[in-house]
Formats: C-alpha cells, sequence, structure tokens
C-alpha cells in the first residue's frame, strides 16, 4: 500500500513527539520529517516534497502564514493543515486565502485531527467544527500598546513586514533578521519604519508587545 508523506512543523518538542506518535497508528501515513522552526519546515519541503504538511501557525523565525506563502507559491501540490490556538475568524479567512487546505485547532482530539488529515488527503477542505463560535467570540485581533492600533492597521501590513515584525518580537537585530530573511539589513531598516509608520508605534518595545498580542510571539516566562 502506497503512504502518504507527511512533514510535522512544530516547535514544541512534546507536542512534535506525541503527534509522530499517533500518526504511526494510521496505516496508509509515514512522517518523513519534522522541523521546529519556520525556516526549517520550508527546507523539509524543499528537500522531500511531501503530500502533506501539517504546520503550527506559531512557529519561531518564520510564522506559518510566511511558510504558507512559500510552499504554496513553489510546490502548489503539498497540502497544509494549520494547527493552532486561535479561534479567531480573521485566523481562518486568512489563512484560506492563501491556498490552506485545513485548519484545526490544538484542542481537537486526534480522531478530529485524523478525520482533517484523511478529507485534505482525498482532496476535500477541512474546517474544524469546533470554530462554529457563538456570536460574539470572534472578535477582532487585539491592538497593541494602550489599544490604540486600528484593527484595520493588520490588513495594511504586507507578509514581509510581518516576517520581520515577528522577528523583531522574538528580540533579534536587523543584521540577523536581514540573514534570516535573506536581504540587507538596510531593506530590514526600511521595514521596521514601514512597520512604526502604519501602526504608529514608535520604538522596538512597542513592536514587540504588539507582535505578542497579535499572537506572532510568545512572551518569555
Amino acid at each position: 500500500m502506497k503512504k502518504f508523506r507527511l512533514v510535522i512543523a512544530e516547535d514544541h518538542a512534546v507536542l512534535r513527539d506525541g503527534l509522530r506518535s499517533m500518526l504511526s497508528t494510521i496505516e496508509d501515513i509515514e512522517v518523513v520529517a519534522e522541523a521546529c522552526n519556520g525556516l526549517e519546515a520550508i527546507r523539509c519541503v524543499e528537500t522531500l516534497v511531501p503530500d502533506l504538511l501539517l504546520l503550527d501557525i506559531s512557529m519561531p523565525l518564520l510564522s506559518g502564514l510566511s511558510v504558507v506563502s512559500d510552499v504554496k507559491s513553489r510546490y502548489p501540490e503539498v497540502k497544509i493543515i494549520l494547527l493552532t490556538v486561535h479561534e479567531s475568524e480573521e485566523y481562518l479567512r486568512e489563512t484560506m486565502t492563501k491556498g490552506v487546505e485545513g485548519f484545526c485547532l490544538k484542542k481537537a482530539d486526534f480522531s478530529e485531527l485524523a478525520e482533517a488529515i484523511t478529507t485534505v488527503l482525498k482532496g476535500a477542505t477541512y474546517i474544524s467544527p469546533l470554530l462554529q463560535l457563538e456570536p460574539g467570540m470572534t472578535g477582532s485581533r487585539p491592538a497593541a500598546d494602550s489599544d490604540s492600533v486600528p484593527a484595520t492597521s493588520w490588513q495594511l501590513l504586507t507578509q514581509r513586514e510581518k516576517d520581520v515584525l515577528k522577528l523583531v518580537g522574538e528580540g533579534y537585530r536587523n543584521k540577523e533578521i536581514g540573514a534570516l530573511l535573506y536581504i540587507s539589513p538596510k531593506t530590514v531598516e526600511k521595514h521596521r519604519s514601514n512597520l512604526m509608520k502604519k501602526l504608529d508605534l514608535h520604538n522596538a518595545s512597542a513592536l514587540t508587545t504588539y507582535a505578542i498580542k497579535q499572537g506572532l510571539v510568545i512572551p518569555k516566562a
């Protein structure tokens, strides 16, 4: 029997190990690689071109959305299921417009994840039934700093600006960000300047606060 080749991209080792163990019980699935950050996820896809990428939306270095954009532009045949803790309809809309085939909440049980994988591999789209939210539960993304950033400002950011915002929030300097994104430090500085203008935020600390509230960065304990 031909097995579908799957890559797991999840930054938490315990969750990654648990996913691999559970997926090993599905006969026609073979986990061929694992990634602990967004850059590794892209490299795994480049090397293996799997049938399915199981991808955490909140990844270090490059966000899940950035991985989706890169993979779908170069390997449209690779199907993607996003795993996330976010229940916002805005997240759902943004990911589905990028070509993602599946969207599953991390709080779902394994039977639902197995159903999502089976559905997507058959060529259909899967959206977690847990996303049938009650009125008032969706809301908009929280603003940063003093709640002064309009919700619409998020839509004004380019994907590259979101990548830079995430890395700024994780504490990387311009030179390091440039090396990770393969752009010059001068270009990074321009993106930072654009971020501050669009969001009306004026320092790295405010950008970091906004990145955390947007779910791009997990705050340090």
